[in-house]
């Protein structure tokens, strides 16, 4: 990190970005897409639902991410007993102070690790994410701000459900993404052994951008411009949600403010000012995909909600215009 006076622009946000995940694969290999859209989700100010089984490298993930932020990290493993005090905190009376303290939770942190969120009980997830949409919390009537930046990365294994309460559709929708590592390849896996072998990469770790800059990186994002064409490209994709026969409840306007959001982050991670049509394309599974209920009949035909999101993308027009001819420079 340099000493001069840091000036966010959309330069920036694409040299940070790349720094970042140049840093994070030095300990996470072959996983540069899920590292960007984690980096999506944080120029987005948004959450993420990370799907997989067990070991696939997510709690190192969220350390590396943070490590890289100089940011503050925290990690709740969910359980039945969880309760919300355990993660926001709790008041205490201090004999010596001769008053009630707060004592924060682990929800404090910069970046909080939530594995396996589906395992709490629905009170805990309601007041988890309550926070992650107000960035508050209030307790004993009195509210308390949430650090800048924060990331919330909850994990759910989608294969074993016994003992879980699974995050209704209202709760899913405060996640801006919801991602699935999936299994390295048999060469980064032979590359994962070689590396690990003798340290542990994730120690040596230096963060390349503070988290206070981080956050003037996140007002940057906010330069990307939009053609009229391009945003009415995006309607349409999240209009024909709701009135497609395979979904009985299609995305929320919230939904669209997300994918919208999503889009001028990558566009500045790409190192445009602009926002395309592909960038659209890419995200609307990754943001859209657990806004939607299919129906029964599709549910219990095993039809993930990504598959239809990718099947309703492919029949809208692209305006192909706007892929040729970038908004002019305000």
């Amino acid at each position: 990190m340099g000493n001069d006076a840091f000036v966010p622009s959309l330069a920036a946000v694409q040299r940070y970005a790349g720094q970042i995940r140049d840093n994070v694969a030095r300990v996470i290999i072959g996983k540069l897409e899920v590292i960007d859209l984690l980096l999506v989700a944080l120029l987005s100010d948004g959450h993420v639902l990370l799907e997989d089984v067990p070991g696939m490298g997510k709690t190192v993930l969220a350390k590396a991410l943070a490590r890289s932020l100089g940011a503050t990290f925290q990690r709740v493993q969910g359980t039945p007993d969880l309760l919300p005090t355990d993660i926001i905190g709790v008041s205490y009376y201090d004999q010596k102070q001769n008053e009630f303290v707060f004592r924060s939770g682990p929800l404090f942190a910069q970046i909080l690790l939530v594995d396996e969120i589906n395992r709490t009980t629905p009170r805990t997830q309601s007041a988890l994410l309550e926070a992650m949409a107000e960035r508050q919390v209030t307790v004993e009537r009195e509210s308390k701000q949430l650090p800048r930046p924060f990331l919330v990365l909850a994990t759910q294994n989608p294969v074993e459900l016994e003992g879980t309460f699974p995050l209704p559709e209202a709760q899913l929708d405060r996640f801006l993404l919801r991602v699935q590592m999936g299994y390295p390849e048999e060469q980064e896996e032979q590359e994962i052994l070689h590396r690990f072998k003798l340290n542990e990469p994730l120690e040596t770790l230096q963060p390349v951008v503070s988290a206070t800059e981080f956050v003037g990186l996140q007002r940057a994002v906010r330069e990307v411009q939009w053609q009229p064409e391009v945003e009415r490209y995006l309607l349409a994709i999240v209009r024909a949600t709701r009135r497609n026969d395979a979904i009985q409840l299609g995305v929320s306007p919230r939904g669209t403010l997300a994918l919208y959001r999503a889009c001028e982050a990558y566009a500045a991670i790409q190192g445009r000012n602009f926002v395309q049509p592909d960038d659209i394309k890419y995200l609307s599974p990754f943001v859209l995909g657990h806004r939607i209920l299919a129906t029964n009949r599709n549910r219990m035909r095993g039809r993930r909600s990504q598959e239809i999101i990718n099947e309703i993308v492919q029949t809208i027009e692209v305006p192909v215009e706007a892929i040729a001819t970038p908004p002019a420079t305000r």
